[in-house]
């Protein structure tokens, strides 16, 4: 059976995005979308999804209070069989803390990489397969479902594989010089611009880009035109 999904998110752009995503993985079909929390727990109880894209963000309530309704805590009722995995802007500690309490499978930080959101749609098709199997799991089906196999957090002070120290600081400087001075106003700069300032190749300025948001020096913001995807551009934050 298809892993039935609903995804929550007061911004149609980004849910039309994350159905498309979601409707690309083999054995997963999306089921409905929810642009509040209210909505999102009505859709629950009348759709019964096995798993919800969940945002933090929205319009009449938090994410988390959403997550604790699906728990059965906030109107006693037992939606306890539906998973979760947030997607949301929200990173501070506490709302990662209570979404792990409250028993979200995955948390991705927006914006993402569609890859990202693949990946993660595929360990949880795995860890379902894992549990529903007839008989008792093997010790690396439990450390899969109580997340030992998600990928950890990167050694401070380490480089991804592929990158060096120094064309890192060509880039830092360039967007540290780029906040600075204020030449990219408000607009960021995009991986194309980065390219041509450090005179790198756009492939590699993306990937020393991204190499500063996983480390939380740069912030990324998505920009749609007319047509086709959304342009990230990147913020220098320190």
């Amino acid at each position: 059976m298809p892993v039935r999904t609903l995804i929550v998110d007061d911004d149609f752009m980004v849910a039309r995005v994350h159905r498309g995503l979601v409707e690309r993985v083999p054995g997963f079909t999306v089921v409905g979308e929810a642009r509040s929390g209210a909505q999102a727990l009505d859709m629950a109880r009348s759709l019964r999804p096995d798993l919800v894209l969940l945002d933090i963000y929205l319009p009449d309530m938090s994410g988390i209070d959403v997550l604790r309704g699906l728990r059965g805590a906030a109107r006693g009722e037992d939606l306890a069989d539906v998973d979760v995995l947030v997607i949301t802007a929200a990173r501070d500690s506490a709302t990662v803390r209570q979404a792990l309490r409250g028993g979200a499978v995955q948390y991705l930080i927006k914006p993402f990489e569609p890859a990202a959101l693949t990946e993660r749609l595929r360990e949880y098709a795995r860890l379902r397969q894992d549990l529903e199997r007839e008989g008792a799991a093997d010790q690396a089906a439990v450390d899969r479902a109580f997340g030992a196999a998600r990928p950890a957090a990167r050694t401070a002070g380490t480089m991804p594989k592929g990158l060096t120290r120094q064309t890192a600081e060509l880039v830092e400087r360039t967007l540290s010089d780029l906040a600075v001075t204020g030449a990219g106003g408000d607009s960021g700069i995009s991986a194309t611009e980065c390219a041509a300032a450090t005179g790198v190749s756009r492939v590699s300025a993306r990937r020393y880009l991204e190499y500063f948001v996983e480390t939380g020096r740069v912030e990324v913001r998505l920009r749609y035109g007319t047509a086709g995807r959304p342009e990230r551009r990147y913020h220098w934050s320190g």
